[in-house]
């Protein structure tokens, strides 16, 4: 059973990545142009937190700051990656199929999985930032065929109940591996209970914004907490809150093993 985790908000990975000096071929836009990143998981210069959470390898809260800031198109291979706009507006080119040029706005997400190679190019096209929680995950199946989906999270018409946005729910957009995201947005206090698919199963909590109670744990906003081992977990929300919920099978991970034994066990 994997221990129980919060991770508060000021204790994330941060990164900032400029569009000038050695990172301008990689990083798009005018000069002063930059990304900021906050990684819940270790991800490329940040390695001084938890290795993953079952096949997720990534969980970052990215903003692309000034105008045609993002990433230059670049390549991926096995790794399934999704993106949930929160703010501004997101240009996503991508080589699946016949290739997506997908301009991308609040309340909309992708599922982009690179399979057996693809390449895309994400930026900010507009003067004002563009803010998204990106996820990456291993797949179940290596060198699969890429693809591309995308839909539109109506933060209005939605509100006060679990959404499955991604996975094998009606309507959920499809992804190659056992895992579901699901968002709460709602306008009033509430008590709410996620059930898992089984005990052999994890829920990463992420507070978008707001606050959520799990026992005696209270998330504030962008803090995030794991567990597993439980068949439903129950939790309370606050009123104007958003939450992404991400249930996955956990995998058995030697690094993720190591790192859970040098932690105090969690409250």
């Amino acid at each position: 059973m994997t221990l129980p985790f919060v991770l508060r908000a000021n204790e994330r990975g941060h990164d900032v990545i400029s569009s000038d000096g050695p990172t301008s071929s990689y990083v798009a836009g005018h000069p002063g142009a930059f990304i900021s990143r906050e990684s819940s998981f270790n991800f490329h210069q940040y390695q001084g937190g938890r290795p993953g959470f079952g096949p997720i390898r990534v969980f970052g809260d990215e903003t692309f700051h000034g105008a045609g800031c993002g990433y230059n198109m670049h390549p991926h291979h096995n790794f399934v990656i999704c993106a949930f706009v929160l703010e501004g507006e997101l240009t996503h080119i991508n080589t699946a199929g016949e290739g997506t040029v997908d301009r991308l706005r609040q309340g909309d997400y992708y599922v982009f999985s690179a399979g057996s190679g693809g390449k895309h190019c994400e930026l900010s096209i507009s003067p004002e930032n563009m803010n998204a929680i990106y996820l990456w995950a291993l797949p179940n199946q290596l060198y699969l065929p890429p693809t591309y989906h995308r839909s539109h999270f109506d933060l209005r018409t939605r509100r006060n109940q679990i959404v499955q946005l991604v996975g094998d729910a009606d309507g959920a957009l499809p992804f190659p591996q056992d895992l579901r995201v699901s968002r709460l947005v709602t306008d009033r206090k509430g008590a709410f209970a996620y059930t898992l698919r089984s005990a052999e199963h994890g829920v990463y909590f992420f507070v978008v914004d707001g606050s959520l109670t799990y026992g005696a744990t209270v998330l504030g906003r962008r803090d995030s907490l794991g567990v597993s081992g439980a068949q439903t977990l129950e939790f309370e929300v606050a009123d104007t809150t958003d939450v992404l919920i991400v249930e996955t099978a956990m995998v058995d991970d030697e690094r993720i093993r190591a790192w859970e034994k040098e932690q105090p066990q969690a409250a």
